[in-house]
């Protein structure tokens, strides 16, 4: 389906994820493009030649039927695109439980389909996001340059309202999905004689049929586990599980050992051109500080169960407040408030989804050069209520929030900057950085 061999196809179970693979891959010159969906013949063609293939999901938030139906088709066309490694991306923190997300059923649903190598390499952190893995357990920072947390001790993570993360041994995680044989090379390995590492992998691989994890500790560990995943690759196409550092993995093999290529640019983040638009389903208490520094902008609390109504006379009134400012020309942040005792709890995936019915009405009727989304769920089911088909990269504000440009058969959509963000991305200012992008570092 491709032109020319592709290096790396991935499908990321969330639109956040999604974005920051698709900066991976572009900052380092590689072409690349995401899909929202499966692409059309066409679609393909317009995208052009591409060393890296993405398609932006929504796995993470599904049941298990659900992911199975999402994941079938996907698995066929990427069987078709016949990339040398294809990526099931997860969430950093891997975030997932039996019933919600399962990162287990995911890699069973791909095996049938692509047929790849017994070795399945999955990567366990991913530094520059403050994802540590030692010894096959998983630390995450609570923001960007903060401490790092075990993950069940974790303020945010072991807290998740959907997902919550009980368990940091990433191999005990998985096998509760049912990946109950997986292997792990810890990093001291990666000090040891080529061949020595080598002949440790051989028979990690040969007694675990459900995957070989990789301790990350720093960054310096990546190119060793990219050469290991692209010389088994050359042998077999591979399927591989991780965050975005399995693209950084790849690309600092790729770059050691000569066989990297710079044929993209990326252009220059400008300051937008017209009113910027904020939506935050996310509940985390880092957005939270990010709104509170959001000075440039209106910001209007959102009711959840308003918002989840989709109509009536309050409805209408904050759909038309927040048109309103973009048309006269404010910046506007929307972000649901917290709910109060006397309100109905509302689910996780409904306040997504009704988040995504409004910023498609909000983009109608207020026609704002540039949007954020912040929240991984709000972020990848408020993308599926919009007819854009595909995102390419701009440039990035902050580790984990990447600027991209929307592709659409709609004229008043396509072109429109996006910049996506899970509820625990960014630094503090990153709102306003997606308002004067020459803020970030």
């Amino acid at each position: 389906m491709a032109p020319h061999p592709t290096r790396l196809a991935f499908y990321a179970d969330d639109f956040t994820g999604a974005t920051d693979t698709l900066s991976t891959v572009a900052r380092a010159g590689y072409r690349s493009m995401l899909f929202l969906r499966l692409p059309t013949r066409r679609q393909l063609q317009e995208a052009g030649s591409l060393d890296c293939l993405g398609i932006a999901g929504a796995a993470r938030s599904m049941n298990g039927p659900e992911q199975v139906a999402e994941l079938e088709p996907v698995g066929h066309f990427l069987q078709e695109v016949n990339a040398s490694v294809t990526h099931y991306k997860t969430c950093s923190t891997f975030d997932s439980s039996p019933d919600t997300g399962s990162i287990g059923l995911a890699v069973q649903t791909l095996r049938k389909q692509l047929q790849p190598a017994r070795f399945v390499p999955i990567v366990g952190g991913q530094p520059n996001l403050g994802r540590y893995c030692v010894f096959g357990n998983l630390f995450a920072a609570f923001q960007t340059g903060g401490a790092a947390y075990r993950l069940d001790r974790h303020p945010t993570m072991s807290q998740h309202p959907v997902t919550p993360m009980h368990e940091a041994d990433l191999r005990r995680h998985l096998a509760q999905q049912g990946l109950e044989q997986i292997g792990l090379m810890e990093y001291p390995a990666y000090a040891r004689a080529p061949a020595e590492f080598q002949a440790l992998l051989d028979q990690a691989i040969e007694d675990h049929s459900d995957g070989i994890l990789f301790d990350v500790g720093q960054p310096e560990h990546l190119a060793t586990i990219g050469q290991a995943m692209w010389q088994q690759a050359h042998k077999h196409k591979l399927l591989a599980v991780g965050p975005s550092s399995v693209a950084q993995a790849l690309i600092a093999h790729w770059t050691e050992s000569g066989e990297g290529i710079t044929l993209a640019r990326t252009e220059s983040m400008k300051t937008a051109q017209g009113p910027v638009f904020v939506m935050s389903g996310s509940r985390s208490p880092v957005t939270a500080m990010q709104i509170a520094a959001a000075t440039s902008y209106e910001r209007i609390p959102m009711d959840a169960g308003l918002l989840c109504a989709g109509e009536g006379n309050a409805y209408d009134a904050l759909l038309e407040q927040v048109a309103a400012g973009l048309i006269q020309g404010r910046h506007v942040l929307a972000h649901v408030a917290d709910e109060s005792q006397d309100s109905s709890p509302v689910s996780a995936v409904a306040l997504a989804q009704a988040c995504g019915r409004f910023l498609a009405q909000v983009l109608v009727q207020g026609r704002p050069a540039r949007i954020g989304v912040a929240g991984g769920d709000t972020s990848s089911l408020a993308l599926k209520s919009l007819d854009v088909w595909g995102l390419s990269y701009v440039g990035q504000l902050d580790p984990g929030a990447a600027l991209c440009r929307m592709h659409s058969d709609l004229e008043y959509l396509s072109g429109v900057e996006l910049m996506l963000k899970g509820g625990q991305m960014g630094s503090e200012q990153v709102f306003e950085k997606l308002i004067a992008p020459d803020l970030a570092c």
